[in-house]
């Protein structure tokens, strides 16, 4: 019997998360039962809103249990089958990360084509944030044609996503926010963003100005606090927001104040609507046709920064939410 190791939440948190919240714990790989499958997670995905599942309290999924092991979007190749259809060598894209072995149900597993894609593309350009980033401008956001278009998180897996998409949706311009030189570079010269500045350069409201002096029409938002209020501002009459996340706040130990511009929203008549992706999942075919297609055409460009080891899954996680990730932040297990 083999053996293999899982992560599990060992506390919850208070502010920032540190290694004392994990718990490394080997265990014996389990067996599948009736329309079951075991599988071998070869790369994982850390995303921003696992520090919500690590708080106790109701939201839109239920939170990670103390003593129990982590999940997230992961690529395993199947091991062993209990179940009609599903091989050993097959590649399933599922939610049981955090652990090298992991007993799925089919009907929570998708199997993927590695011909088609690298295994990793299955949780970035055509898994949970590329469908986040689509479903946001597509149906929450109702980009048009000719919008200009904000978006903060800009170099981060759905934020460099939605640029490229919003562009590709005929967007006049995108313009996006960034915390380094690096990350601002990369959203010009590789994701191909027509403005892009780094928030720490001065306040966001003044750079996003000179950025859009014609104003936004639709805003991305993946940071909330002063981007949100920045945007507020900048807002064209009829504005639309997707918020998305606000990663500035997750840590907060207090409720951080609002903007302090929300009179804005009635003058300018804005809408502002928050979205979880597994809303939208009536958009999955066109989001797989539309993105999928430019993905194979060349049309979008994407960058992943790997972490090596499973055991280093809480240092990736803690490294995304200071903003070390370029792109889609991922665990290669195997």
């Amino acid at each position: 019997m083999s053996k293999g190791l899982e992560i599990r939440l060992a506390s919850r948190p208070q502010g920032l998360p540190t290694m004392d919240n994990f718990d490394f714990v080997e265990v014996e790989a389990p067996q599948p039962g009736a329309g079951e499958v075991l599988v071998r997670n070869l790369v994982m995905s850390v995303d921003p809103y696992m520090r919500g599942r690590m708080n106790e309290g109701k939201s839109y999924v239920p939170p990670f249990e103390v003593g129990e092991a982590l999940q997230g979007g992961a690529v395993g190749e199947v091991v062993s089958s209990n179940a009609e259809g599903y091989q050993p060598g097959d590649l399933v894209l599922h939610m049981l990360g955090w652990r090298d072995y992991a007993v799925v149900p089919v009907k929570h597993a998708t199997k993927v084509d590695a011909n088609v894609a690298p295994p990793s593309a299955y949780l970035y350009v055509l898994g949970m944030p590329g469908m986040t980033a689509y479903a946001g401008l597509v149906e929450v956001a109702e980009q048009k044609e000719g919008d200009v278009v904000f978006v903060s998180g800009a170099a981060g897996a759905v934020g460099s996503l939605a640029g490229q998409i919003a562009k590709l949706r005929g967007a006049k311009k995108v313009i996006g926010s960034a915390g380094s030189p690096e990350k601002v570079k990369y959203l010009l010269d590789e994701v191909g963003f027509d403005a892009a500045f780094d928030y720490h350069d001065g306040p966001v409201r003044k750079q996003l100005e000179e950025a859009a002096p014609e104003g936004i029409d639709v805003y991305f938002d993946n940071v909330g606090g002063e981007h949100l209020e920045a945007a507020i501002s900048a807002f064209n009459d009829f504005g639309r927001a997707a918020e998305c996340g606000m990663i500035s706040q997750y840590n907060n130990e207090t409720p951080q104040p609002g903007p302090r511009n929300m009179m804005m929203i009635v003058q300018k008549r804005l809408k502002l609507r928050g979205f979880i992706v597994g809303d939208h999942a009536h958009l999955k075919e066109a989001f797989v046709s539309e993105v999928g297609g430019w993905l194979a055409e060349g049309k979008i460009n994407y960058r992943e920064t790997v972490v090596e080891g499973l055991r280093n899954a809480p240092d990736a996680f803690l490294g995304l939410m200071r903003g070390d990730n370029t792109g889609k932040m991922l665990v290669k297990i195997a």
